[in-house]
């Protein structure tokens, strides 16, 4: 068996940490600095029921909930039956139903090169969770190449226009020329992402957009974990549960030890 000199397996760890440096900073510069934080809050029942009208109001009529059914968001956000079909029910299911469009995947391939995927569970594979679906709806921008005319700097040609458009207004991606050499030593000028810049207001100042698009994350939080109400009510149980079962595991081996000594 041969070894590695300890200067040549330095080295080999240096560069493998080099490696994974500049992937993560290559990852950062696609969009990963763009994701800001949502104060996302499942607790909030009123942001948690805001969430729900955005939702069915502006993204049901593409995009399903296949895993979550209409009586199981009545009982968990605390609506009544009427509330949710009146309210949130606009295709016309029933109460013990998912939350499905009745828009057919065939038809939405042909509309939109591809169906609109399931959000059940966005907030559970997308890293970043809730801040990633806040950070994702604040940053659209007017794109005239794009065939919606419209493009999306943490999730880059993105085929969903900007529904939110009337409530946030549009915006433009201003970038600035950054200067600097690469390897060969030649100077090379890119373009970094510098703000937008608003072209036309909406209905909602900038405040109360990030409060939609903070109750839309809040609400897909929550649909990726339903159960997460009930977890935080067993947690507690269980913890009990298990100190009491500690204290009479601690008298049983003291009562097993007394002969001993």
């Amino acid at each position: 068996m041969t070894y590695l000199p300890i200067s040549q397996t330095v080295k080999s760890l240096l560069a493998a940490l080099a490696f994974a440096l500049l992937s993560s900073v290559a990852l950062a510069n696609e969009g990963g600095e763009l994701i800001a934080p949502s104060g996302a809050n499942v607790d909030d029942q009123q942001s948690l029921q805001r969430g729900a009208k955005y939702f069915v109001n502006y993204c049901m009529s593409c995009h399903n909930l296949k895993y979550m059914r209409y009586s199981r968001l009545a009982a968990d956000l605390d609506l009544s039956e009427q509330q949710v079909m009146d309210a949130l029910n606009p295709g016309g299911n029933k109460f013990g139903e998912t939350m499905t469009v009745a828009m057919a995947p065939a038809d939405a391939a042909l509309w939109f090169g591809k169906a609109p995927p399931d959000l059940s569970l966005t907030t559970r594979y997308r890293e970043g969770g809730a801040d990633w679906v806040y950070s994702y709806l604040k940053s659209f921008y007017v794109d005239p190449k794009r065939p919606s005319g419209w493009n999306n700097l943490v999730f880059p040609s993105a085929s969903m226009p900007h529904v939110l458009w009337e409530l946030q207004g549009t915006q433009a991606a201003v970038y600035d020329t950054v200067s600097a050499k690469n390897a060969e030593g030649e100077l090379l000028q890119t373009q970094k992402f510098s703000h937008f810049e608003l072209i036309k207001p909406g209905k909602l100042d900038a405040k109360a957009y990030d409060q939609v698009a903070r109750d839309i994350a809040t609400f897909l939080e929550y649909v990726g974990e339903p159960a997460v109400f009930q977890r935080k009510d067993v947690g507690w149980k269980v913890i009990l549960f298990l100190a009491f079962f500690t204290f009479i595991t601690w008298l049983l081996k003291k009562e097993y030890w007394s002969d001993v000594h």
